[in-house]
């Protein structure tokens, strides 16, 4: 006799491997993305954020989340400190505001790049390269335009409507 078509379709099955297998191990390697992509960076972000804030002092120039730069005047507590925004204009704001440390105070004219700024040459300008003239095919000739002569239009019939008047 011939072999059922449920026993034929199980010994498929068995060589194939079971789906949900691989399709746990798809998203298995999903999260595995996700962490390495995602997670991670952010976790570092956040790593540095709280060190720049730990590291704030007095006399530090520093950037706001509602965008004011100002110099720290006053460390009140570990969550408040006093920015001066203006010659006399001093505000009071929550540390976890200040989105970037700039540089100390009186460091604003050096840039923050410690490498060295090699001299910059003077750029050589050099000519355009002319191309060699291409040869022109010569035009073509239009044809001459047919002469056309305007036709006058037959004059009207006069209807009957007309006629009565």
């Amino acid at each position: 006799m011939l072999i059922s078509p449920a026993y034929a379709q199980d010994a498929a099955n068995a060589v194939a491997g079971d789906p949900t297998v691989f399709n746990l191990g798809l998203i298995l390697v999903l999260f595995v993305l996700f962490y390495f992509l995602m997670i991670r960076p952010q976790n570092k972000r956040m790593k540095e954020q709280r060190a720049m804030l730990a590291s704030l002092q007095k006399g530090d120039k520093v950037l706001t989340s509602a965008g004011f730069v100002g110099v720290i005047t006053k460390i009140v507590d570990e969550r408040e400190v006093e920015i001066e925004i203006a010659k006399g204009v001093t505000v009071s704001a929550m540390r976890y505001s200040i989105q970037e440390k700039l540089s100390k105070s009186g460091n604003d004219n050096q840039p923050k790049a410690s490498a060295p700024v090699a001299a910059a040459k003077p750029a050589v300008k050099k000519a355009p390269a002319k191309k060699p003239a291409a040869k022109k095919a010569p035009a073509k000739k239009a044809a001459p335009k047919k002469a056309t002569t305007a036709k006058k239009k037959a004059p009207a019939k006069k209807t009957a409507a007309k006629k009565a008047k």
